[in-house]
């Protein structure tokens, strides 16, 4: 298996500067995080965005949408901030041929206390075992990408 990944950003690959929670997207980190886990498969990452999925617009999405279209890998792995997670991946859906899956972290990979690593492989289980279709892979649990939401509350992804 190859996988495709593109990183947009969001709290996954945030550094955090001082107390007063000032931070800026660093390099993206899933890289040394699949290192760390010694994982048997190759991949490619590219860097599409470096910004809070808050800040992404319709162009970002589309500049996300025309890569994972013309990409030539069935595995495609997208990082992305969890706030708008389901609108990108919503957009995602009219590409066919792929499993494409979406995830991020509530705290990001560089504190002690994230769920980047465990959602990573998380996500890497669903491109080995899902069929062609747009997926979230948060909160120990795979969706399908209409199919979900974001908790704020409780700091998941629940079933809508």
């Amino acid at each position: 298996m190859f996988v495709q990944i593109f990183s947009t950003g969001g709290t996954l690959d945030k550094l955090y500067f001082d107390a007063l929670s000032e931070y800026q997207i660093g390099e993206p980190i899933a890289g040394e995080l699949l290192q760390q886990a010694r994982v048997g498969f190759d991949y490619n990452i590219e860097s599409l965005t470096r910004k809070d999925s808050l800040e992404l617009d319709d162009r970002d999405r589309q500049l996300i949408h025309d890569k994972v279209s013309a990409c030539p890998y069935e595995h495609i792995l997208i990082t992305h901030g969890t706030d708008t997670m389901t609108v990108t991946g919503a957009g995602l859906a009219d590409i066919s041929g792929k499993v494409i899956v979406l995830t991020g972290a509530m705290q990001p990979a560089r504190f002690r206390d994230s769920d980047a690593l465990f959602n990573l492989g998380l996500a890497v289980g669903a491109l080995n075992c899902m069929p062609h279709g747009v997926y979230v892979a948060m909160s120990g649990r795979i969706f399908p990408v209409d199919q979900v939401r974001k908790n704020r509350l409780a700091g998941r992804f629940e079933e809508r």
